[in-house]
This record gives C-alpha cells, structure tokens and sequence, in this order.
C-alpha cells in the first residue's frame, strides 16, 4: 500500500495556548471545486474558527477560504459553513463529551491526505490565565535549557 503524502494547508497554533487538548479526531471537510483550488494555493485561515454540532452534523464556522482568482462565478462565500464529514458514531461521541462543562471543539489542521483535504479537530477544554502563564513559564525554561545544553556541548 502507499504512503499517503500529507501537505499542511493551515495550522491553527492559538488553539493549542488557549486550549487543553484532550482528544483529536480527522474529518473530511465538503467543499466546492473552487475552494479546493484555493486550498492548494494555500489560502485557508483557521485562526478564528470553532465548530459546532447541529442536527446529528458537524459544522465548522468562521473557517475562511479565500476566493479562487479564476474561479468568478463559481466561487463561494469565504466564510460560510462548512459541513465535516465523520461516522455517526464518533458525532455521537463527540456530542457526549461537548455536553459536559467546558468542552469545545475547535479545528488544529487542515491538509491534504493523498488528494483528499482532511481538518484534525480537537476536543479542548479552556485554559484560565493562569494556566497560559504557566505554559509559557515551561516554554522558557525548556527553552534556556537547551540553550544551556548547546552552549556546554560546544
């Protein structure tokens, strides 16, 4: 079997300071021909995007595509919604955990698998301040360390 080639499209790193990320699932994602186009260009911005279950369906909203420059009439709303294709099973389990307190879902990548555009959704929960300052703390003593660890070794 071949090795599906994976080309990040757009990663969504203030997730992962905002959130505690507690389990990640991949869903294909429906779109029109000329967002595709776009995509391959790389014009995908998930930074402000969240998703949210409706009807037994996820959705992911806010997620902006720019607009295809040959696509003219054929191209689509930036911003609309746009529907995640995953088995019913793990809707229903993700609808499970999301009814809990403080449980959200918000979309970490999107990237090409093979010659399909797949968006990595994560089950997070929120960070307090405090929490992000603490994070931040580990970021600069992790990175002194190694800083340290260089300069010894040279």
């Amino acid at each position: 079997m071949a090795k599906s080639s994976i080309k990040l499209i757009a990663n969504n790193k203030k997730a992962y300071h905002d959130y505690f990320i507690e389990d990640t699932y991949e869903a294909g994602i429906a779109l029109a021909g000329t967002e595709v186009k776009s995509l391959r260009m790389g014009k995908c911005s998930i930074k402000e995007s969240f998703i949210r279950p409706d009807h037994g369906e996820m959705f992911v909203y806010q997620m902006h595509i720019s607009p295809y420059e040959k696509g003219n009439i054929f191209n689509k709303d930036p911003l609309r919604p746009r529907k995640l294709l995953l088995h019913r099973h793990e809707i229903r389990k993700i609808e499970g955990r999301i009814a809990q307190k403080g449980y959200t879902l918000v979309p970490l990548k999107v990237y090409f698998k093979g010659s399909l555009v797949k968006v990595e959704i994560g089950l997070a929960r929120g960070k307090k301040l405090y929490d992000k300052r603490d994070t931040i703390a580990k970021k600069d003593q992790r990175r002194e360390a190694e800083r340290e660890f260089k300069i010894r070794n040279l």
